[in-house]
């Protein structure tokens, strides 16, 4: 997003660190406190509002609450911040600087991708300036920004051209543009194999019988998932917090994916029973299957359903 955008009577704030949530159920909007430092790119080190992108960078929600947002400053030698927001008691805390790695230096997020990953660390990838190349990823953890080998487009790369997405497997889709599809296999853990557990949807009820080309709704908790997923600063959004329906076919092993449609929330982090319509391909193969349900590349516990 962009933020402190002149429009009148709004003026321009070059050290403006104030933030905004939105309830819906109200259509007000309220404070939400100072981000502690500033993310948005104001131009303030190298001409002010002259040379200002207003640019953000994406934030990404984790699993404890904490919202991890990268911040942007396309200056020379500019400094560029990071912050943490607490969802749970409201609160900002300052997060680390983006560092100089490998020599790249004014590294930050003026317009540039975000994922998180089902081990509930934030992958990104920063550049120097307004997107220039070359990109430099991270993993934030919670408490350490990470620098990582990135793909081989990196070197030739800025963060603009850069889009993520969480697959259904829990891998991280990352394109830039080119014919170059790149996968990013996140790092799990046994602590991390615990922990989503934790937050995998779970089907409470499902129909035993469905029929090709039928439509159907089943029931269950965190059909969500438990974060947006993907964010970008201000183009491009992949949010998954939706969920996928898998079925798949215990004879052949083959993978279908039903269409979902008018789910009953949309409400990530939630425990709160809800449901989805699932629409049975014409193609799906007959027979014994289990069925999963997927949020943010975490899949359910299956049920087992028959297909005719």
């Amino acid at each position: 997003m962009d933020a402190y955008v002149p429009i009148p009577p709004f003026p321009y704030e070059s050290t403006g660190t104030n933030s905004e949530l939105y309830n819906p159920y109200t259509g007000a909007w309220r404070s939400a406190g100072s981000t502690k430092v500033q993310l948005w790119d104001s131009g303030i080190g190298c001409g002010g509002e002259s040379v200002a992108t207003f640019e953000l960078g994406p934030a990404v929600l984790r699993t404890d609450g904490t919202v991890f947002y990268a911040g942007s400053n396309t200056c020379p030698n500019g400094v560029a911040n990071t912050a943490i927001y607490n969802s749970r008691n409201g609160h900002w805390t300052p997060g680390p600087v983006f560092p100089v790695v490998n020599g790249v230096a004014d590294l930050n997020i003026a317009d540039g991708p975000a994922s998180w990953e089902p081990n509930d660390k934030v992958l990104m990838m920063a550049s120097p300036g307004f997107g220039a190349p070359p990109s430099v990823f991270f993993e934030w953890d919670g408490r350490n920004l990470t620098p990582i080998q990135g793909p081989p487009n990196a070197p030739i790369d800025g963060s603009f051209f850069g889009n993520m997405l969480v697959l259904p497997t829990g891998q991280i889709l990352l394109t830039d543009f080119s014919n170059d599809i790149e996968i990013y296999n996140p790092t799990i853990t046994r602590g991390d194999q615990e922990q989503e557990e934790q937050i995998a949807p779970v089907v409470f009820f499902a129909p035993l019988r469905l029929q090709r080309g039928g439509s159907y709704q089943i029931w269950g908790i965190r059909f969500n998932g438990v974060t947006q997923g993907a964010a970008y600063g201000d183009d491009v959004q992949a949010a998954t917090n939706y969920p996928l329906v898998r079925i798949t076919n215990l004879r052949t092993s083959h993978v279908f994916y039903g269409r979902t449609h008018d789910h009953s929330s949309m409400a990530v982090a939630s425990d709160a029973i809800v449901s989805t319509h699932v629409d049975i391909s014409s193609a799906q193969e007959t027979g014994l299957s289990k069925l999963q349900v997927v949020a943010n590349g975490i899949a359910s516990n299956p049920v087992f359903v028959f297909i005719h």
